[in-house]
Order: structure tokens, then sequence, then C-alpha cells
């Protein structure tokens, strides 16, 4: 029973949710870059090659039996792009926290000071 308390513990803390979202917001972030790379940027880039589709690429070993080597090449430039941009998104949100996080100067003033001062501004008004 203490495991099974430990565990609805675990599952109900606000880390397990945010996780569960930001995987779901990755797959679907995934998908959209997926389309970017087959949709936009591969075609022209095979366009420049001869009209080459790099899904299409395959190593043949002999009887109908092929390596897509051309998925393989459609995957690592779907992962560069993808980890480019998480890459900028985090270079971002740590410049933007940085810049909460930095504290306005505080000047403290020791008794020695202020008590100067007010022997100044005394002064001034004799």
């Amino acid at each position: 029973m203490r495991l099974i308390k430990e565990f609805k513990e675990f599952a109900m803390k606000g880390n397990i949710f945010d996780l569960a979202i930001a995987v779901i917001i990755g797959g679907a972030f995934g998908k959209i870059v997926s389309s970017l790379v087959s949709d936009v940027i591969m075609p022209p880039i095979g366009a420049m090659l001869g009209g080459v589709n790099f899904t299409d690429i395959k190593i043949g070993l002999g009887n109908s039996v092929a390596i897509n080597i051309g998925n393989f090449i459609q995957s690592v430039v779907d992962f560069l792009i993808i980890a480019f941009v998480i890459f900028i998104m985090v270079k971002i949100a740590n410049k933007v926290k940085k810049q909460e996080i930095a504290p306005e100067e505080i000047v403290k003033v020791s008794k020695e000071e202020i008590l100067l001062t007010e022997i100044r501004d005394l002064l001034k008004l004799k």
C-alpha cells in the first residue's frame, strides 16, 4: 500500500503534468518539422541536385532487398532542424530568465554615511 501511495504522490506532482504536456507538444512539433523538411526544404535541394528525391535513394543488396538510405537522410535532416530550433528556444529562454533574475543594483549605505548625509543636510538648512 505504501508503494501505491508514493506512486500517487509522484503522479500528482506538477512535474509529471508538465512533462506530459511537453511530450505532446514535442510530438506535434516533430510532425510540423518533418513536414517542413520533406515538403518545403528537401524538394528544392533535390531539384538543385538533378531532381533527386532523397526518400527514393536505396542501396540494393540483391533480390528485392534494399537499404532505404534516403529515409535515413530525411530523418537526420529532421533531427538537425529540430535540434537547432530547440537550441535557439533554450538560448532565448535562458536570456529572458537571466534578465528576470538580474536584480537591480542595490547600494548599501553604511551608518556613517547616513549620519554624514543628515549632518550635511542640516548644515545646508542653516
